[in-house]
């Protein structure tokens, strides 16, 4: 950074000491030092040009001021704008499926089908099979961990009850009861799915998860033993993550908090804020791989979901770059940045512009936002022409 400050002050021309003193005096603003002033502008990427020639308003001859102003006008002009301003922040993301999570294969056998990566598998189809046998989706929140027979009771008798309505067999009523009208539509379920009619489920008969789910990674073999991690899945539905730092936790603190992601071709898809994990503070690693035992800055998980995902395009997996709206001023006064005159002492001022010439105005600035800058002080108002120097 002081190199670029060093950068900037080296092209910066600042107003002659009784020009600035006088003109500083006349509005009263709260100083601020060169430096910091050059290093705010140079952060934002703008050349702070300095006053060229003396005013009324900064000392001199107000005849002389006039016929400098004049004679040597800004080359372009503009006006000052009533208007709502907000900054962004950009981070780094990272478009994807999400984490993803393992699928054991429950029981003793041997592996006789599998998915490929990138298959979505759907309520009723089969996750894997093993000597044969399918092994289907199920979707609900509470695995299936007992044998279920008549009489049984429990949030995963219901997660069964509703799976076998939602694919169409009937004569029971979906509640937390396994009753004989269950059995039944069990009977019916196994018979369809080419299985021994006992008319009870044991635990791994079925793999529960949320929803559909997309394969990440095969990780079994056929011919191989179940009893491990057959696969890696995901959820159907493409997200976008950011690993916020805990210090701009605000950004994400608000209701229906929205984002802009911009792809890698340079489009962008408005995203929504989903879910805010918990704060995760991991160890800082060296050049070898190894924990340095050092920790690094905590980070905050937070999940952005885009409505819209025909606007992802084909793109599956991606580095992205997320802006978040940071601070927003409404209904301010505010002028282009490169309207911005530096002062030598610090702070700034903006060139008014007259049809008999031009006058230096000091002013206070705010939120620098999409090029614009948000000033007040004395004399500044709407529609007011100031110059915009080289």
């Amino acid at each position: 950074m002081s190199d670029l400050i060093e950068d900037v002050e080296n092209t910066v021309t600042v107003a002659p000491d009784g020009m600035s003193e006088v003109g500083a005096a006349r509005t009263g603003v709260r100083r601020r030092p060169l430096r910091v002033a050059l290093a705010l502008l140079a952060s934002l990427g703008v050349t702070a040009v300095a006053v060229a020639a003396a005013t009324g308003a900064f000392g001199g001859s107000d005849t002389e001021g006039t016929e400098s102003g004049a004679a040597s006008g800004p080359v372009k002009t503009a006006t000052v704008q009533r208007t709502d301003l907000t900054r962004t922040d950009t981070l780094d993301g990272t478009l994807g499926y999400g984490d993803p999570t393992p699928v054991q294969a429950a029981g003793q056998g041997v592996l006789t089908w599998l998915p490929s990566a990138g298959d979505t598998v759907k309520r009723g189809q089969p996750v894997y099979r093993l000597n044969e046998q399918e092994v289907p989706l199920l979707y609900g929140a509470t695995p299936l961990y007992r044998t279920l027979d008549v009489d049984a009771e429990g949030r995963d008798v219901e997660v069964l009850e509703k799976n076998l309505a939602a694919l169409g067999y009937t004569g029971f009523t979906v509640d937390d009861t396994y009753t004989e009208g269950t059995a039944d539509a069990v009977r019916d379920w196994q018979e369809d799915l080419g299985k021994e009619e006992t008319g009870t489920v044991g635990a791994g008969d079925a793999v529960v998860a949320p929803g559909a789910r997309r394969v990440a990674e095969v990780q079994g073999t056929l011919g191989g033993q179940g009893g491990g991690t057959v696969l890696t899945w995901t959820g159907t539905v493409r997200t976008v993550t950011v690993e916020l730092d805990v210090k701009d936790e605000d950004l994400v603190s608000g209701d229906d908090t929205k984002a802009t992601v911009k792809l890698p071709d340079g489009s962008t898809v408005e995203a929504e804020v989903t879910e805010v994990g918990t704060a995760v503070t991991a160890a800082a690693g060296t050049d070898d791989g190894q924990s340095s035992g050092a920790a690094a800055e905590p980070t905050v998980p937070v999940t952005l979901t885009v409505n819209d995902q025909q606007k992802l395009g084909r793109y599956q997996a991606a580095p992205v770059d997320v802006d978040f709206e940071a601070e927003t001023r409404k209904n301010v006064l505010a002028v282009p940045v490169e309207a911005l005159v530096a002062l030598r002492e610090g702070g700034y001022a903006v060139e008014q512009v007259t049809a008999t010439g031009s006058e230096y105005l000091a002013v206070d600035t705010g939120l620098f936002a999409g090029g614009m800058v948000e000033i007040s002080g004395a004399g500044v108002t709407e529609g007011l022409k100031v110059g915009v120097p080289k």
